[in-house]
């Protein structure tokens, strides 16, 4: 699927990808998956999306004004989170397109381990001086606007903000329009997500939340998992969430945050690089529609 321009709109497509034996009988797919439903396509999700004249769907004949913000709340003790957040922007970069990940400078430098400015293959990260919400998303914004001279093939700024900041913010929520949550399988971490999306849906206008599901080794574990949440949040919160695909619990993963290495350069062929990949595509997928042209 490396050279397959169509992305793949369902879980269980990526799934079957780096998961053997994951096959169709997954119900997880990228709008709101909830038991009993037939999910239909978001309105930033286009299964049938047609690339048109361009060959390549990602590359623009102009330089859009500013790249997309995705929000990742992250503690800073998170060490496992920060490094699928400081991964996703190399797997970015590696798909040839601009890459950045910006971080406040008081969060704790150990969980974030690459050293601030241009990493492998142009991938970025940016320590900045924010101290609320509303600073980090000007701070992301000017990113968003510099760095969209360069991106012939598009690209993503990804924000990692504190969780104590999604409580009682109110300026500088538009940087929570597009929100991305890594969930492990079990209960607790999956209560904790929740919490978050909630803080989430409380101070952002609409926002579009995805959920990761890291951490599961089987196809029925990380669909429970996906539904849970998917479920919980249209109950309780009348707000739908999105699939961003799995990543896999391989030891490549703690081998590349033991050696500081991002996983897609120190274990390429790995399962867990894989699927970072998968991740990284349908980011940069939707990204389309979030751009700001």
């Amino acid at each position: 699927m490396g050279n397959d321009p169509k992305l793949p709109r369902k879980l269980e497509d990526v799934l079957d990808y780096f998961l053997p034996g994951a096959g169709a009988r997954s119900s997880l797919t990228r709008a709101s998956a909830h038991p009993g439903e037939d999910p239909q396509p978001t309105d930033h999700a286009h299964p049938d999306r047609s690339p048109g004249p361009n060959p390549n769907p990602r590359a623009r004949v102009d330089r859009p004004a500013a790249l997309p913000i995705i929000a990742l709340p992250i503690g800073d003790r998170d060490v496992v989170h920060a490094a699928f957040a400081w991964n996703l922007v190399v797997e970015v970069a590696r798909l040839g397109a601009i890459a950045t990940l910006l971080a406040p400078a008081d969060q704790a430098a150990a969980s974030l381990w690459p050293p601030s400015g241009r990493g492998p293959i142009g991938a970025e990260l940016e320590l900045v001086p924010a101290t609320n919400l509303r600073e980090l998303n000007r701070a992301a914004l000017d990113v968003a606007v510099s760095r969209a001279a360069d991106a012939k093939n598009g690209g993503v700024i990804l924000a990692r903000v504190p969780p104590a900041w999604l409580n009682g913010a109110s300026d500088g929520r538009a940087l929570l329009r597009w929100v991305l949550l890594f969930a492990a399988t079990e209960s607790k971490d999956l209560r904790e997500t929740y919490r978050l999306a909630k803080s989430v849906v409380r101070v952002g206008p609409t926002p579009r939340i995805g959920i990761t599901i890291h951490g599961a080794r089987r196809i029925e574990e990380a669909e429970r998992a996906f539904c849970r949440l998917a479920d919980t949040a249209q109950r309780h919160l009348g707000h739908s969430v999105v699939s961003y695909g799995l990543l896999v619990d391989d030891l490549h993963i703690y081998r590349a945050i033991v050696a500081h290495r991002p996983i897609g350069l120190e274990h390429p062929q790995s399962r867990a690089a894989r699927a970072l990949r998968d991740v990284a595509r349908l980011l940069l997928d939707d990204a389309q529609d979030h751009t700001l042209g």
